[in-house]
């Protein structure tokens, strides 16, 4: 089937899309022009870093593609005794996020995140990757992230999120795809997309999401950040 450019001359066919062909040079604009308040969701979540992680800590994030949010972290507490653990699945991504590293605290992992093991933790991040995790496997993986934490530890989990109802779906659709073309794609970039996108993002409700982590275990969760479909949660446990 013949690929089809989707922006920033990156080029999938239909059910198609995934990290491992991306060049790491263009991924910082292709993601700031595909998510809205990209940027403003890694300040929020280093100003939340500041209340879960003391000494001997262990901070994690999955799907941590070219390492932008977890080096930012590690940076700013790099007078603590904190590891920092980034992981993902694209190789393309992780020596990219390698080249980048700044702080002897932080190291990067490739590997598939159904298959890893957590050590104890009190910070695991998910910055719009656990939508790319396949249902099936989604609730172990948080089941995993819940068992990880220590007791006062947090999961902060941004994600793109389905409506409850059809009618906002329509609604939430169409003020996104405005947004995409304000930031200069062609309708036929944002329909190749939506199209290589197809059952490799699956999106739950908010609902749904905090069904999730409730079944893992977590009781206090709270929406931190919204805007029509994206959303971050934060799980203490």
């Amino acid at each position: 089937m013949k690929k089809k450019n989707v922006g920033e001359g990156i080029s999938y066919s239909n059910s198609e899309w995934n990290f491992h062909k991306i060049d790491p040079k263009a991924f910082d604009d292709h993601l700031k022009k595909s998510v809205p308040f990209y940027s403003e969701g890694h300040e929020l979540i280093l100003r939340l870093s500041d209340f879960f992680l003391p000494d001997k800590s262990t901070c994690y994030e999955l799907g941590c593609s070219n390492g932008n949010l977890i080096n930012s972290i590690a940076n700013k507490h790099a007078n603590r005794n904190v590891e920092f653990i980034g992981i993902d699945n694209s190789k393309k991504l992780i020596d990219e996020a390698n080249s980048r590293k700044k702080n002897k605290n932080l190291k990067f992992n490739y590997a598939d995140l159904n298959a890893i093991k957590l050590k104890k933790s009190d910070l695991i991040l998910s910055y719009y990757t656990i939508q790319f995790i396949q249902p099936r496997y989604r609730q172990d993986l948080i089941q995993k992230i819940y068992n990880s934490l220590n007791w006062g530890g947090c999961f902060i989990m941004f994600e793109k999120i389905r409506a409850n109802d059809a009618r906002f779906q329509d609604i939430w659709t169409s003020v996104y795809n405005d947004f995409k073309t304000e930031k200069g794609y062609s309708d036929k970039e944002i329909n190749n997309k939506s199209r290589s996108l197809r059952g490799v993002l699956e999106p739950f409700s908010i609902n749904g999401n905090l069904d999730m982590l409730r079944r893992s275990g977590f009781v206090d969760i709270e929406q931190v950040m919204t805007y029509i479909p994206f959303s971050g949660f934060l799980a203490i446990k």
